[in-house]
Formats: structure tokens, sequence, C-alpha cells
């Protein structure tokens, strides 16, 4: 009956509809109000969208639908219903998820985990990098922040985000690789980046997409910095680096190797060359001394020259007895690459207790499945000498790390020593940038020995030189040197096209969760299978396997989509007349009234709190009304079929029990007849009873009947007299289900 006063509203010249909106303040007199309204964004342009409904068509993102009381689903992408006015779709948004929110390079994380769900992998991995270039890396060695705010973890286990972004570049990797488009080389717009780990082969990632000319110089024999000598192959395989490296290198990037800044290559050569701005990614590739006495005697390495000459193909000789000195992840590094080359013994001392070591718990766990010896609360005292090379090395007890400010301030009683001997003592205590460039080529330090750059823009003085990743900011993970080539790569963009470098670049990741999870059942989270321990001894073959097919579907759906609408963005690439945008934030409006009429509408009375009496919510065959209308409707979830919602059989008796949230002081609160119910009821048995074409016995329990004017007697013996409709005085006090029977 309304749908075609909605049509002809919609379509009045004198009428503006302002849906998805508040009033929030009223201010002036009468005949010259000011309306504040508030509307929320809708993310897709009214006067664009053909209502064409290809958006909902490819949308991974299925959730209750509020039009038929939750008793279907539809797509995140919708239309609220056929006759709705306006006629466009919209998008259902709560917000940023807590998992892309929290990464630190900000890839759609629910979007690939709802498109993996799908089983739309391809789009899945395009997503990924177009936020990240390195799936198949960041996959195995990702220290993964997001899993840490992952709503799931509230309900069972976090999802394995990072095995299911592995689980894309692996599906990619089995086949031809996806290669991210690129505008046009610009050969006059040259960009250098120095060294070739992650944050600088991230810089030219986006700028080759960007259309510039992108040089990259690496002093080693091989590309990915401390991706390739810095982690170890059993946690990274060289080919997952290399093939994604490769991508790179498809999309116009050079790279050159054995080519040293500073002593091949200088910032002068450069300008010369027409180079217009140059990244500096140089990494960490010194390690730090103890300071204590005979740390120069034969046999003591550094930990990261000790995994850059293994991962080089040229490992040091290490005896049968190891010590290493260390508790981070570089130090598990280090003691399981002994391991694997041979030493019988390996030590790891730190000064942390097992709690506060930093390396992460499932690398200790493996270190100590493979017999490492783990010995906390140690710090070194003096190495030893024997026939001109170490024999090993003095330790004294460590009685506390950190100071009550948590600033490291180790203490130690000097009485209570440990001696350990060694063949050779590794020393794994922190790493260190190799600065003896900066000075000639007028680049500044700082001094605690790294670039000096701006920390937004990670511009240097220099004005054209640009400086990120470890070398400015310290030791961190992949991840974040992604996320600081991204943002360098933007600068460098900016400053070549003349923009202002700072400008609405600082941004604020907030994040939402979903407002009940309560309901939400455990499901165990995938765990990928792994080498046994003794499969591991005396070799580099990767120790985490990644997930088949079947496994990652399990995995993506346990996602609670937290955001709704997931960002997979695949309604952007559906919308043929572009009214998709993801970027809508609403308006707010001031308008000049007249006068205001207020019709805020009314809700229904929620039966929940009845349930030990009713058993709605709890048994799935006890409905309100309304929900029982929408199976009447042929536009809802049934198409006007009628059925039982446990088993969708067809159903045999239907009772109708009246005067529920009303006329009832003791149970709701309230002592009102809200007098539409009688009629409402009348209504649904002969709709059921015409639909149901056959014997339906449909009996209204009442206390009374109302039915006010406009022949609603008439109607009301119609049904009694006439259809069969059973009318019984009683007040139904309870309903008792039969135990076990869903029916």
């Amino acid at each position: 009956m309304i749908s075609p006063k909605l049509v002809e509203v919609g379509r009045h010249m004198n009428i503006e509809l302002i849906t998805n909106a508040e009033l929030e303040e009223l201010s002036g007199e009468p005949g010259h109000f000011t309306a504040h309204v508030s509307q929320k964004p809708r993310y897709i342009d009214v006067k664009k969208c053909t209502s064409c409904g290809e958006c909902a068509k490819v949308c991974p993102i299925s959730v209750p639908d509020e039009y038929n009381q939750g008793l279907n689903d539809r797509k995140a992408a919708f239309k609220f219903y056929a006759q709705a006015i306006p006629g466009a779709y919209g998008i259902s948004k709560r917000g940023t998820a807590p998992c892309k929110a929290t990464c630190p390079a900000h890839p759609s994380i629910q979007g690939f985990v709802a498109l993996i769900n799908q089983g739309k992998i391809a789009e899945a991995n395009r997503l990924f990098k177009d936020e990240h270039p390195f799936p198949g890396v960041c996959g195995r060695v990702c220290h993964h922040p997001c899993e840490g705010e992952c709503t799931r973890k509230d309900v069972d286990e976090p999802i394995a985000i990072r095995y299911l972004h592995r689980y894309l570049a692996d599906e990619d990797m089995a086949g031809d690789m996806y290669v991210p488009a690129c505008e046009p080389v610009r050969p006059e717009d040259k960009v250098a980046v120095v060294g070739s780990g992650p944050s600088g082969l991230t810089v030219a990632y986006e700028l080759a997409r960007k259309g510039y000319a992108v040089t990259v110089f690496e002093k080693l024999p091989v590309a990915g910095g401390m991706m390739s000598v810095g982690i170890p192959e059993y946690r990274l395989p060289r080919d997952v680096i290399a093939r994604e490296v490769g991508v790179i290198e498809k999309m116009g990037v050079e790279i050159r190797t054995n080519t040293e800044f500073g002593k091949d290559i200088t910032l002068e050569g450069l300008k010369a060359d027409g180079c217009k701005a140059v990244f500096l990614a140089i990494g960490l590739h010194g390690g730090r001394r103890l300071g204590v006495p005979g740390e120069d005697l034969p046999g003591i390495l550094q930990g990261v020259e000790f995994l850059r000459e293994t991962a080089l193909g040229r490992p040091p000789k290490i005896g049968k007895r190891v010590v290493v000195v260390g508790g981070g992840n570089v130090a598990v590094d280090v003691s399981l690459t002994a391991k694997r080359l041979g030493a019988e013994s390996v030590r790891q001392v730190c000064l942390e207790s097992r709690e506060e070591m930093p390396a992460w718990d499932y690398e200790i766990r493996e270190a100590e499945e493979q017999d490492v010896q783990i010995e906390n609360c140690w710090g070194p005292k003096a190495f030893q000498e024997k026939d001109g090379r170490v024999a090993g090395l003095e330790f004294k007890a460590c009685t506390c790390v950190f100071d009550e400010n948590r600033r490291f301030n180790p203490q130690y009683d000097e009485a209570t020593c440990n001696f350990m001997e060694a063949d050779t003592v590794i020393v794994t205590i922190g790493q260190s940038a190799e600065l003896g460039f900066a000075k000639g080529q007028g680049v500044e330090t700082t001094p605690r020995g790294g670039l000096a750059a701006d920390p937004m823009t990670f511009q240097t003085p220099l004005g054209w030189v640009f400086a990120g990743g470890d070398a400015f900011y310290g030791p961190k993970s992949v991840v974040e040197a992604v996320a600081c080539g991204k943002e360098a790569a933007e600068s460098i963009h900016r400053f070549i096209t003349g923009q202002d470098l700072s400008l609405g670049r600082k941004k604020e990741w907030e994040f939402v969760r979903p407002e009940d999870i309560s309901q939400e059942k455990k499901q165990a989270r995938v765990a990928p299978k792994c080498l046994a321990p003794d499969e591991r001894e005396c070799n580099f073959h990767e120790v985490t396997l990644g997930y088949a097919t079947a496994e990652a579907r399990a995995e993506a759906e346990r996602c609670l989509k937290c955001g709704i609408c997931s960002e997979c963005y695949q309604c952007v690439e559906a919308c043929l007349a572009k009214a998709v945008d993801h970027n809508d934030t609403g308006r707010e409006l001031d308008l000049a009234v007249g006068s205001v009429i207020l019709c805020p509408g009314s809700e229904p009375y929620d039966p929940s709190s009845l349930e030990n009496v009713y058993h709605y919510k709890s048994h799935p065959n006890v409905l309100t009304s309304l929900e029982f209308e929408r199976y009447l409707s042929a536009s809802g979830p049934t198409m006007g079929h009628v059925i039982r919602p446990s088993d969708h059989g067809t159903p045999k008796k239907i009772a109708w029990l009246q005067c529920i949230g009303s006329r009832d002081t003791n149970r709701c609160g309230n002592g009102y007849c809200s007098s539409v119910c009688c009629m409402y009821a009348i209504k649904d048995a002969m709709i059921a009873k015409e639909h149901q074409k056959g014997d339906l016995d449909c009996a209204v329990f009442n206390m009374d009947i109302r039915t006010f004017g406009k022949d609603y007697e008439k109607y009301l013996g119609r049904a009694r007299d006439k259809e069969g409709v059973r009318f019984i005085k009683s007040r139904v006090h309870t309903i008792d289900p039969v135990p076990g029977d869903p029916n």
C-alpha cells in the first residue's frame, strides 16, 4: 500500500529526502529554525547508482537482514528492500577492523580473508599486494601484531592471519605470479635506492607503480637485505625472496648487486646521472660489542656476520661447543643455525628470565625442541683464552635487567659466577649501522649511530635525499620496514612533483569491534604442519609448512567480520557507474526550516527478557509477529512459503499468543493495550491459511479481541466462522518444548 506513495515522494520536486540521518540539534524559533542534521556515509553515490545490484553480487560479506528480521542474510553491499526510496544501494560499514588498523602496512586483512572464504584467491592476493609487496616473506617471518588485536582471541584464538597471506603467496607462486600494473615509465624521473632490504624494495615497488625509473643499488651479491642474509633459510626459503623480488624487477625496477655506496656510487654521481631523489635504506649489518675483557680473541663471532656468511655459502668453522650470547630472535636464529652446521652442544645465554626474553615464544620452543640449552639470568664477565683462541666465557649472575621505569639497567651478583667452555662464542646482543660512507657523502647521522631524517617524511637535511628502514629507526620487523617504504615513496613522489611533503600525512587508525560476540561458537584455530625435530637436523629445510586450500578456507571462516564491510573493493571493480566511494565521510547539514514535525516511530517489544517463559531465541519455532509476517511476505526470506524454522518443514498447527509485552504489569511492567495486535494476529492467521492451501490449525490465545470500527468485527467473524481460525480465551502462562525435539 505504501510503495506507490514512496515512489511519488521520491519523485516530488519540492520534497528532499535525507536518509541515513539524524536530527542532532534544533535552534531558533517557530518559523525560523535551524536544524543540524548529521547524515552518515552511504559509501555509494545516490546520483550515480543505477540500482543494478552488481556490487551485492560480488560482495563476500553476509550479515543478518534487518528488513527480514534477521531470518536470512544480505550482503554488506545491499538495497534495504525492493521498493526502497531512494532506489540506490548502500554499504554497511561499522569501521576499520582491528587487524587492518594494527598492521603497520594497513592491508585490507578482513578483505583478503573474506575473499579466501569465497575461493577468490587471485583477487585476495591482488588486494594484499595493493598495500604490501611481500605476502610470502611476511607470511613466514612477520611478528603479526594484527593477530594480537584480532577480536577472535576473545572467543578462542586469533585468526591465523600470517599463515593466510602466506597461503595467498604460495598459491601465486605455483603459477605465473601477479605483477601489479604500473604507469608508463618516465625515463626522466629517475630515483635511486641504496639498499635492497624490505624498506628499499618497497620504495622501488611503490614508485615503479607511479611510473618512476627506479634503480636499486645493493652492496651484497644478493638482493633482499636482511631478508636474505639475516633470516635463516629454514624460516625463509631463498626462492620465496627471489620470486617476490623478481616481481619488482618485472615492474621495471633495475637491481644492481655488488655495488657499494660511497665507493662504486656517490650522491654526486647519482645527481649527475639525472637522479631526482635518493632513498638510503642501508640496514643494520654490523653487530654490537659486549665490552668485556678478551672480546677480540679468535673464535668470537658477531651474530649478524655469522648469519650473513652462512647465507652466502661461506659458513665459519664453529667447532662442537658453541655459546651464543643474547636473548632475542636473532640469537635464537644463530643458535639453530649453529646446530644445523654441526655443533653438538649449543648453549644460549641471556640476561633476561624466560618470561622476559624478547624472542618470540614459538621460536624459543623451536630452539628447545632442537636441544638448544637456554641459560637465563647470566651476564658476560670475561672471555678465557687457550692456545691463542677463545676457550670459553665466564658469566656473572644477573639479578635484575630493568629498573622500576622498565629501562634497561642490569644488576649483577659478582660473587656468583659460571664458566662455560666453548670452541666458538657468537655475540648477538644487537645490531649497528655501518656508516663509514656518511661523512664523505655529507649525510648526517644521529648520536645513537643512525641516519638523520624527518620522522614523518623521511627527508634528510640534504633535501633530495631520503632515509629510512633500520638504519633510521633501529632494528624492527619486515612489515614495519614495508610501512616505512610506503611513506618514504609518497614523500619522494611529492618532492619530485612539487607538493607539500607533510600535508595530510598524519592519520590515526582507529578500529571497531562487533558489539556482542557472546553467542559465537568456539572453533579451533587451524595449526600449520611442521617438520619433526629429527627432520630438521643438519639441513635448512623450511620448518613450518603452509596451508592447503581446505585448511585456509576453514581458518578464514573463523573471521568475525569486525568492520562488516571488509573493504575488499570488489564492488569498486564491479560498478560500471563508478558510484562506490569507500572514502565517503557523510555530511553535516544546517537546514533553515519554518517548522518541524516529529514522527520518530516506535520499537516493537523485545520478548527476549521472557526467554525462560516463552523460549524465544532458544527455540527456533518461537517467533515474533514481525518475524512471522516476513515469512508470509512474497519478498520475504521464504518468498511467502509458511515453514517451520527448525527444519523448514510444513507446520500443521500455529498458535498466536496475545498481549505479550502489554497488559502484563508483573512480567514486563506494561499495563496498556497496544490496540493493534488483535487485528494483526487475525490477518496473519488468514494469510497463513491462504498460503498453506491445506489443513492448518490456527489458534489465537487471547484475553479478549478488540476489533474497533471499519468492519473489523466482520473480518473477525469471517476468520472464526468461515476460515476456521480458533479463538481461545486464555492467558498462556508458559511454553514447554518437548526435550530433545526441535519441532
